[in-house]
């Protein structure tokens, strides 16, 4: 599973295009806004490829980046965010 840069933004108590910003100067998005290093951030960054059509150009492939499950505290580190820990739940199959 993985979610956007937008609502990892959220998350991280930013918004979308900081995020991006921070990341590129970092050196974690190249200039396309995709992963610079695929192959050593790939259990923290994705890319997803997607596809739709447009009247005049024919199908068009846009490929965007995710942050994975594990990324978002990475990616706090790698950019000094605070980021609380979410609040604990119990287990569902607790039942005594």
């Amino acid at each position: 599973m993985s979610i956007s840069l937008k609502f990892a933004a959220a998350r991280l108590g930013l918004g979308h295009r900081i995020l991006m910003q921070r990341m590129r100067d970092k050196g974690l998005l190249g200039k396309d806004n995709l992963p610079a290093h695929p192959d050593r951030d790939k259990a923290f960054l994705v890319t997803r490829d997607g596809q739709w059509f447009h009247p005049e150009h024919g199908l068009q492939y846009p490929r965007t980046t995710r942050v994975t499950a594990a990324g978002l505290p990475w990616l706090a580190r790698q950019l000094g965010i605070e980021h609380p820990l979410p609040e604990p739940q119990q287990d569902p199959r607790d039942v005594a």
